[in-house]
């Protein structure tokens, strides 16, 4: 992802813009580039900026695989006509499966292209996030802050989902980014090691709203012929 140091044609890097209302009375509200910018900042203090220059779908390694060729394809056209759907009830993707099939580089790579759009996209990688939610548990304010960041983001890119020992505590918290997210049609990008049915098996209620909300755009990868690490030379 290129540290981009050219003119906002919109605010001309102000960060804001100037609007008239029907009394004549000017106002100004932030520049969309404003949460791109600060989505780019996230990324850099999150330490995960090399990951996201380096895993783009350029980078994305399918050696005449069909299936991973497939899923590449899919990939691409959902950054691609994302504008259209952004306002629907199925505007969101759902990569699961395989152990390093390369879930969370497509993911990543969908959410560089959706970036370079001037769409924001927030990520949350599960176990670190889920771990530091839950000590926010008890100062109210930074938990329901924090809770606010991923449940309100334009795009949420959640990587290795449901990875690890999960408690009720989790559930809660995860049922109420996705519901939110659900309720509101805002997108979600979802790298996860489960499969559908396992998804569905784990809350039945947060399953079902997954993969509606991904309808038309899951990619489920199956057979370890596809692991990267193992049989591509690869890191997935």
């Amino acid at each position: 992802m290129d540290e981009r140091k050219e003119m906002c044609p919109v605010c001309r890097n102000l960060g804001y813009v100037y609007f008239e209302d029907e009394n004549g009375r000017t106002y100004s509200k932030p520049c969309k580039c404003t949460a791109v910018k600060e989505a780019r900042k996230r990324l850099e203090r999150s330490g995960l900026a090399k990951l996201f220059k380096s895993k783009t779908f350029d980078s994305f390694m399918t050696c005449g695989n069909p299936l991973l060729e497939d899923a590449k394809r899919t990939a691409m056209q959902y950054t691609e006509s994302f504008a259209e759907r952004t306002d629907s009830d199925s505007n969101s993707l759902l990569l699961c499966g395989q152990v390093g099939a390369g879930k969370t580089h497509l993911g990543t790579a969908c959410s560089v292209r959706l970036i370079d759009q001037g769409i924001p996209v927030i990520y949350m990688g599960y176990r670190e996030e889920m771990t530091a939610l839950k000590a926010k548990v008890t100062d109210e304010k930074a938990y329901r802050d924090e809770m606010n960041r991923y449940k309100k983001a334009a795009v949420l890119f959640i990587d290795d989902f449901l990875k690890g020992k999960i408690t009720e505590a989790d559930i809660n918290i995860v049922y109420e980014i996705v519901n939110y997210r659900y309720n509101n049609h805002l997108p979600l990008i979802i790298s996860t090691e489960k499969t559908l049915d396992e998804l569905i098996s784990f809350d039945e209620a947060v399953g079902s709203r997954l993969i509606e909300m991904c309808r038309g755009h899951i990619i489920v990868f199956e057979g370890r012929k596809l692991n990267y690490r193992l049989y591509r030379g690869g890191v997935a």
